[in-house]
């Protein structure tokens, strides 16, 4: 099997819970000394086998590869890719079965991740998820005061559009926006505009 580690958690001595992100589930295995092991690392994609599903204790991982990608050692890269890939456990933590979506959408992003700047990445992956769940925000309205949109707006999470205002927040340009949430692209945003999407993406799916 092959699957993202998207959360750990320490055990009992230095024994180790992962949490995977296959593609078809989101699963949590046990692993023997687990803090020992180096690959076992967030946002990590991981080659593994499983013994012990008989359904009495956790299934233990066992056989594990590290499936790598030339950016791993770029600091910078790592750390927003750390950063992205934390945002999927509490999302997703209810959900056994999945789609592949993620998986897939996961593993697009991981061949790019070197190539493009990764900021703007994880803005039009985020986009991805927010059209497939259907969570796309309306734009007219704050979600705070209710009241109409001007042309400048600040951002919540889930990319939940405010007043500057009532949010007491930087702001961008509403068309500039909109323009992103129905291309999906980041081409025609500036860095500033960027880095305010992908502020408001880090306070959750």
């Amino acid at each position: 099997m092959k699957g993202f580690i998207i959360a750990l958690r320490r055990a009992r001595s230095e024994d180790s819970i992962v949490v995977i992100l296959s593609e078809k589930s989101v699963q949590s295995y046990y692993r023997f000394f687990g803090a020992r092991h180096s690959i076992l690392q967030y946002g990590n994609l991981i080659d593994f086998e499983v013994e012990g599903e008989d359904g009495r204790f956790m299934p233990r991982l066992r056989s594990i590869s590290q499936i790598s990608f030339p950016w791993l050692y770029d600091r910078n890269r790592l750390s927003i890719w750390h950063s992205f890939i934390k945002l999927f456990e509490p999302h997703l933590r209810d959900a056994e079965e999945l789609d592949s979506f993620y998986y897939e959408l996961l593993i697009k992003l991981a061949k790019r991740w070197d190539r493009q700047n990764t900021k703007r990445l994880v803005c039009e992956g985020y986009i991805e998820i927010l059209r497939y769940e259907g969570r796309v925000h309306p734009t007219q309205r704050c979600f705070v005061c209710e009241e109409l949109l001007d042309e400048q707006i600040s951002l919540m999470a889930t990319l939940k559009p405010a007043h500057p205002q009532c949010l007491f927040a930087p702001y961008l340009d509403r068309s500039s926006f909109e323009r992103y949430l129905e291309s999906g692209a980041t081409l025609h945003l500036d860095d500033e505009e960027v880095e305010q999407i992908y502020r408001a993406i880090l306070k959750g799916l």
